[in-house]
């Protein structure tokens, strides 16, 4: 891994909180994500499974980790498996972890090579009741066509122990996952610092003429060389028009002078990702219209902090944002209050303009677990990304921090990272 070692108490904390969350008698078990196929003989970059690396840090493929906190061995409680290693393999694909590698990054003092999971795992389900087994219930995840390691262990598991009761691990974890650690904060705070370096070098870079995908080449540039993995997830360079296709990835035409252009990239680092939106002018100066739609845009952005409270809930805080964004939008003349009195309270007059949530949880994944409808605690970690996209004008405006809440108010992972109109001109008008 390019990034450096993690003190493994905090995977050693994050199993104990998870063994205590288990019914008496329970075995609990995470798999690896696979290695997925493209064509051919090639395969995609291998990006583990988070649960299995929140719980013990292993960033390695055909890995098992199995805790049983009631076992009568205690040695047995806590076991990891890992691909066994050789010479060719070394060859081939280069290091694997040894056991005392593994043990020293995830605390777990029992490491075990595959070959001898299921004759462990026989033992352990002899003494266990309960068995809890992973699934993605991400709310935002689509049905999956392809199936995953974890469906295939539970078919096995189930036609191989089929009078055991089984449970739902991911609830328990993802209520555990939604509140961050001091650790966790730390390195989520180093991938917006990566983020901002990347920024900060791509506003000197910026003129008319330059291609979206040239900006990319900018940011990825930094992000490696500062030991990420590179992009968080596939950045969005979006100038003009397509600054108004929210999810617009294509990253290929030419920057025109009087653009704005719309950047929603982040760096990963250590698996913990940031996620940053700036919306620029590509000539370094922003019409009067421009920066109208774009302080409009950081009014809601930094009223929003304010409603990110602890005790306030996704869906409320999103409809009282909604009205934030209702009085910008009247301001700028594109709805008007018969537009608001005629509109369907299911479908709001300023989602025309503004057709996408203010915030989601982010962490080990840019679109974090988490629940809708749980309170809002210290320590859980947001995005807050208001935006204005205004289709017949060929501008969208979208403007996004990460954010941990605190019991005394917000703490910005990206206060640093310029967000001013003046500031974002002055810099990009330094070396011109």
């Amino acid at each position: 891994m390019k990034y450096g070692p993690i003190d493994n108490s905090l995977f050693i904390l994050n199993r104990k909180n998870l063994a205590d969350e288990l019914i008496p008698g329970s075995i609990a078990v995470f798999n690896s994500n696979d290695i997925q196929p493209t064509n051919a003989d090639g395969t995609m970059v291998f990006r583990q499974n988070s649960d299995i690396l929140y719980l013990s840090g292993i960033d390695q493929e055909e890995s098992i980790l199995v805790l049983c906190p009631d076992f009568p061995d205690e040695n047995m409680r806590e076991i990891l498996f890992l691909r066994e290693t050789n010479e060719e393999i070394a060859i081939w694909e280069g290091h694997k972890y040894t056991k005392e590698e593994a043990r020293e990054t995830s605390g777990i003092k029992n490491i075990k090579w595959l070959t001898e999971f299921e004759a462990i795992f026989n033992t352990l389900m002899t003494e266990a009741d309960n068995v809890y087994l992973n699934t993605n219930e991400h709310t935002r995840r689509p049905s999956v066509e392809v199936e995953t390691r974890d469906m295939r262990f539970i078919k096995w598991c189930k036609e191989k122990f089929p009078l055991h009761n089984y449970h739902r691990i991911a609830p328990i974890i993802y209520n555990l996952r939604m509140i961050k650690s001091e650790v966790e904060i730390e390195l989520m705070q180093i991938a917006c610092d990566i983020t901002e370096i990347g920024f900060r070098r791509v506003l000197e870079f910026v003129q008319p003429g330059v291609y979206e995908y040239e900006i990319e080449a900018e940011f990825i540039h930094e992000f490696v060389r500062r030991k990420s993995k590179g992009f968080a997830y596939t950045p969005i360079i979006a100038s003009g028009f397509n600054a108004c296709v929210l999810h617009y990835i294509e990253n290929k035409d030419r920057c025109k002078d009087g653009d704005v252009l719309l950047m929603d990239v982040g760096a990963e680092y250590a698996n913990y990702n940031a996620d940053l939106t700036r919306s620029i002018p590509v000539n370094g100066r922003y019409t009067r219209r421009q920066k109208d739609v774009y302080n409009a845009v950081l009014r809601v952005k930094r009223a929003a902090y304010e409603l990110l409270r602890p005790g306030n809930v996704i869906p409320e805080y999103h409809k009282e944002v909604g009205k934030l964004m209702e009085s910008e939008l009247l301001g700028l003349g594109l709805i008007d209050k018969t537009d608001i009195k005629n509109q369907d309270p299911d479908k709001p007059a300023y989602k025309k303009y503004f057709m996408h949530g203010t915030s989601h949880h982010l962490g080990l994944d840019v679109h974090d677990v988490g629940s809708h409808f749980r309170k809002f605690e210290e320590n859980m970690l947001f995005t807050v990304e208001p935006g204005i996209y205004i289709r017949e004008e060929n501008l969208g405006i979208r403007i996004e921090n990460d954010v941990v809440i605190k019991k005394d108010g917000i703490h910005d992972l990206m206060v640093n990272i310029p967000v001013e109109v003046e500031e974002i001109e002055d810099l990009m008008n330094q070396s011109r």
